[in-house]
Order: structure tokens, then sequence, then C-alpha cells
């Protein structure tokens, strides 16, 4: 797995963007843009409203344990089909999704990131002088800055909301009748330095915690109960979702080294630290990292997206686990689709602090650095069109696996493709064995 700075402290990025105008077709349900706030759009005869909500229990609320050093906070932003009228889902119960980010800057510090972009700068003239007293200085500075960027608490700024980075998913899926939860883990990414022995247990770890949270919760019992609460009016709404969740069919999506946590948690062996009464019934990374011992993921139906111009992920998940799966597997490939552009908070139309475009120029313009180093004339997809496809294929996956959808089949098997995107897609479908 080819890893660039991006995934080292210290070289991340950020940014928001909304999915561009238009309706997007998948699996026979018309899906509309995300906007920010509710939501309503049609879908078929019934017009449904998407709210949000929020919980935070603190920012060290969560300790994962040993080997892992570090806590983290238990915080998350909520998107659910919204009753007329009330705070809480519509009736019935719906299947959960949990989202976890990757590995990124902690700490909205503008001033912080001004400094360290000066001080990179002034340390490539000091090198190239050899003007080595002057380097310490710059080097002193750049490790005082990484360090504001990357405090858990933060002690400057305001926390970069990393979670937030999915909405445009979590609101497609919401309307589709699913509980979406989209996890912060901020300060796993501040602990994480010279842990990758131990950093994914903890985020499966983190993953499960939520899920327990929310098994409580539907039982009518636990902390959500008076922490969820509308984020605009500050009123509670977790007594609306007692009884409104069906944990019998879970899914769990992941981003980057979240990606690798969802991984580590679906894992064939960690199925028994699942909450007692859930069943995470099917799993999509996207641009998953590697888990550090590569545990088999044998027994749920498996999905991974990637992009080609990606230097951070790996997309061999699906070669790893094929011929030994007795669920599904899909390997969704995205030619010209890079590793920043799935999270909107680390893609550079933001303007978010050190948002970027992370894939490496190719050595003329339309070309991007593959993994294997080669030039790749592939740079075909922006922000938006990465983030309709990336909504596509998750919302077709979700609505098989979760709610039995047969006519999403051909789309994750690559006999269809989705309308109105470019052509850049190719699927690998292995069956269970």
């Amino acid at each position: 797995m080819a890893v660039t700075s991006v995934e080292k402290r210290g070289g991340r990025v950020a940014g928001t963007a909304a999915l561009a105008a238009g309706a997007l077709i998948v699996a026979g349900v018309v899906t509309a843009p995300a906007e920010a706030g509710a939501v309503t759009t049609e879908s078929g005869a019934a017009t449904v409203s998407v709210g949000r909500a929020v919980y935070d229990l603190g920012d060290l609320a969560f300790q994962p344990g040993a080997p892992y050093e570090g806590k983290s906070e238990i915080a998350a932003v909520v998107r659910y089909p919204e009753a007329p009228g009330s705070p809480g889902p519509t009736a019935g119960r719906h299947p959960l999704i949990v989202m976890q980010h990757g590995q990124w800057a902690t700490c909205a510090d503008r001033p912080a990131q001004s400094a360290l972009t000066r001080a990179r700068k002034a340390l490539e003239r000091a090198e190239q002088a050899g003007d080595e007293a002057g380097a310490a200085r710059q080097t002193e500075i750049i490790e005082a800055m990484s360090d504001r960027l990357w405090a858990w608490p933060c002690r400057a700024g305001v926390p970069l909301p990393n979670s937030a980075g999915y909405e445009y998913l979590a609101e497609s899926l919401a309307r589709e009748g699913f509980v979406v939860v989209s996890m912060g883990a901020n300060g796993i990414n501040a602990t994480s330095g010279g842990q990758a022995d131990s950093v994914y247990r903890a985020r499966a770890a983190l993953i499960n915690r939520h899920l327990e949270l929310w098994r409580q919760l539907d039982s009518g019992k636990g902390p959500l109960r008076r922490k969820l609460k509308d984020p605009a009016t500050g009123r509670s709404g977790g007594a609306a979702f007692a009884g409104r969740l069906d944990l019998g069919r879970v899914g769990t999506l992941g981003h980057s080294m979240g990606g690798g946590g969802v991984m580590q948690q679906v894992s064939d062996e960690a199925h028994g630290d699942w909450p007692a009464g859930v069943e995470v019934k099917a799993a999509l990374g996207l641009a998953p990292t590697a888990t550090w011992d590569n545990e088999p993921v044998t027994r749920v139906p498996l999905a991974v997206l990637w992009g080609t111009c990606d230097q951070v992920n790996t997309g061999e998940y699906v070669k790893w686990n094929k011929g030994h799966n007795k669920a599904p597997l899909h390997g969704i490939t995205l030619t010209g689709g890079n590793h920043d552009y799935f999270n909107t908070q680390w893609s550079p139309s933001s303007g978010q602090v050190a948002a970027v475009d992370d894939a490496i120029p190719g050595d003329r313009p339309g070309r991007c650095v593959a993994q294997d180093g080669t030039d790749r004339q592939d740079r075909a997809l922006g922000e938006t069109a990465q983030r309709r496809i990336a909504t596509g294929y998750t919302v077709a996956f979700f609505r098989r696996y979760l709610l039995g959808d047969t006519s999403a089949q051909a789309l994750l098997t690559g006999r269809k493709k989705l309308p109105g995107v470019p052509d850049v897609v190719r699927v690998e479908y292995v069956k269970p064995h």
C-alpha cells in the first residue's frame, strides 16, 4: 500500500461541497441533492422529510483500553426519516447505519495552519541555503503548529467537524428509511501516532460503543435518551427513537482509517464483540486503509469503493477475501477518483483549514500518479461527480443488503450503470462460496 504525507501527522486536508443540482435515480428510487438542514423530497408517492440530530457525551468520554493509549469523544451527527411534527423518526423500525471518518487534523485552527504553511516554505529555503540554524528554527515551528492542529481537546480554534463530511450520504440514506449515525473520532486521530498495531481495534471498539448506546436507546434507556438533541432548538428527541430501530439490520461505513476500523469491526473474529442483539448485515469501505493484521471478512456482505488517483487507501480487501467469502464481495473502482473527495470537510471547495486536492499531479494536465507510481490520464472526476457516484453505489448497497431490494443487484454487479454520471466505474463482483 502506498502511503503519502496525506496519511502522516501534519499532512491532512479538509473541505465542504454539496452535490450538484439534479436528481439521481438509484435502484428505482429518485433521490434529490443534499441541502443543509431538513430536506423534503419526493420518493414515489410519499414525501420524505429528513431530520438532523446531534449528541455529545464529552471529548474524552471513550477509552478504547489497553494496549491503545488515549481517549476519544463520544459524539455524532444523526440523519433520519422524520415523522411530521415529531422530533423522531417515522413509524416502524428502521435499519441503522453507522459511519466513521478517517485520520485527519482535529482542530480548525487557521492561524496555526497559516504559520505551518509559512514555516514549511521557510524550511525549504533554509535547507537550500545550507542554513542549519534556520532550518532547526522552522522545524520547531512546524512541530508546534502541528501539535495545535492535532490537539485533543482543541486548545485553539474549534474542533474540525470531520464527522459532518458525509452528510450528503447520510441524507440520501435517510430518505430511503435508514437512521444514519456519523461518529466523531478526533480523539483517536490525535492519539494514534505510533500505535498502528492497535488503532484499528480502537476504532472498532468505538463503533461498538456507539452501537451499544443505540441499543440502549431503542430500549428506552441510556444517555442518548436525553442527550440526542435537535441542534437548531436544543430540544431533546431521544425518547422518540425508542422502539424505532431494527438492530438486526445494521450497516457500517468507514472512510480511510475509518474504513480500516469498519473492516476490523466486521472481521470474522470480531463478531463476538458486537453488542447483544446487534447484527451487522453489510459493511462498506470508502478508500479504506489496511488493518494491521488484515483479518478476514468473509461472513458479511462487503463493498470497497476507491479511486485510481488515491495514494492512501488499499482497494485489495476484495482480493484478500476472494475464494473464502461466504457473503458477496463488491469492488468498485472509480477511474480518476481520489482520497479526499469522499469527505466534504477534506475537499478543496470548502475553504476549510488545510483543504487541498490530495492527488499527485502527473506530468501534464489531466494526469495523476497512481499507487504503482505510473502516470495515468484519468483525472476525469471532480468533487461533485465523485460524490454522486459514491452516493449511488452506497444507497444501492445498503438497500440491497439491509432492505432486501434485489433491483439494486444489477448496479452492484456491473450489469447496469449509474445514469447521469461519467462512465468511469469498474465493478468486480465475487459470488459467495
